[in-house]
């Protein structure tokens, strides 16, 4: 069986092959069992973007046509896998993506084509919540425009007065909007710092949610209740812009807001009005309606901002993870077991070899 290892400059294509031969347990071989080819795609170093009839992907179509020449499975985290791909190579019976939803994967195609597809969910969950928390800490206590200021030569020694100094997160309350694998590893950390957290997610048993000592409620108590919020919800259609101007609106004056799931959870344009009058009292973004927002960006102006390049996954222990968790789900596919997490499980029987 030849296998692609088509990587990147994160996942790296050695990391995936290291992976798979611990998986799979096989040397390999010219002419053996097993044969793994390595391919490089350019993210980071280049952007992601739409590649055929995918929205988020690296490199062309042409360039996997000709890497999967005679692959019976890819393991990968960013190539393009469209139409034209999977009719291209019909030696091809699985895929399997290493992010937390195979975004660059035309999914209708390969079940048409028979080819099953997994992904990897949870791979970069302790990452995005560890990074959660520092933007929370960031934002609080104005830490990179504390440091901004003093390389400039200035020493805030005003930030100890009483209406510049900023707030805890010990004793604080704390909304999670989204309580998956994210939000409840950032719970975890903010009651080990001594808050209170409110959880608001439609698909959490509340049961379940009390037993982990955080409350259970409706997205609008969260919101009126909460000195600092955080989003871990999915984007989907429903959560399109979930915090609009009007659940802005509730927020407790002063209070701290931070993105770091998915831009188009938030509407950003009340943001800055909302930020010069301070209601809102501090916000931390990775994520933005626009990425990257451009220059002439009005929150770029804005006080009492910290931003950073979607970088909440970016974690070397996120790569191993990546690579293990999907080629857990290859070693899976080559002895016919069911994989853990099919994206269309409706094919895996008719794609086993």
């Amino acid at each position: 069986m030849r296998i692609l290892a088509a990587g990147d400059h994160f996942v790296l294509p050695g990391l995936l092959r290291t992976a798979l031969r611990e998986e799979l347990g096989t040397a390999e071989e010219p002419g053996g069992a097993v044969e793994i080819g390595e391919l490089t795609l350019p993210w980071p170093h280049e952007p992601f973007g739409p590649v055929g009839d995918v929205h988020e992907a690296s490199g062309t179509e042409e360039q996997m046509i000709a890497a999967l020449d005679g692959a019976a499975l890819c393991v990968t985290q960013m190539a393009p896998f469209t139409e034209r791909v999977f009719a291209a190579c019909p030696e091809l019976r699985m895929v399997a993506v290493s992010r937390g939803g195979p975004v660059n994967v035309d999914l209708a195609a390969a079940t048409r084509h028979g080819v099953a597809v997994s992904f990897a969910p949870g791979r970069n969950a302790p990452a995005a919540a560890e990074f959660a928390v520092g933007l929370m800490l960031t934002a609080m206590r104005r830490i990179t425009t504390a440091d901004a200021e003093l390389k400039r030569g200035t020493w805030r020694g005003d930030f100890y007065a009483y209406d510049e100094a900023g707030t805890e997160l010990d004793g604080a309350t704390v909304g999670l909007v989204g309580y998956g694998a994210i939000g409840r590893i950032v719970a975890r950390v903010l009651r080990a710092f001594g808050a209170h957290v409110l959880v608001a997610d439609p698909y959490t048993d509340p049961v379940a949610a009390r037993a982990d000592g955080v409350e259970p409620v409706s997205l609008d108590q969260l919101l009126t209740r909460s000195s600092v919020v955080s989003l871990h919800a999915r984007l989907t259609p429903e959560t399109h812009h979930l915090i609009d101007a009007e659940k802005l609106k509730l927020l407790p004056e002063g209070a701290v807001l931070v993105n770091s799931a998915r831009g188009g959870l938030l509407d950003y344009a009340p943001l800055p009005g909302l930020l010069r009058s301070g209601r809102i009292g501090a916000l931390g973004l990775d994520v933005y309606d626009i990425e990257p927002p451009p220059a002439d960006w009005e929150l770029h102006r804005a006080p009492n901002v910290v931003t950073a390049p979607h970088l909440a996954g970016a974690t070397r222990q996120t790569a191993h993870r990546a690579a293990a968790i999907t080629a857990a789900e290859a070693g899976r596919f080559v002895r016919g077991e069911k994989l853990a997490h099919p994206a269309n499980p409706e094919v895996q029987e008719a794609a086993r070899p």
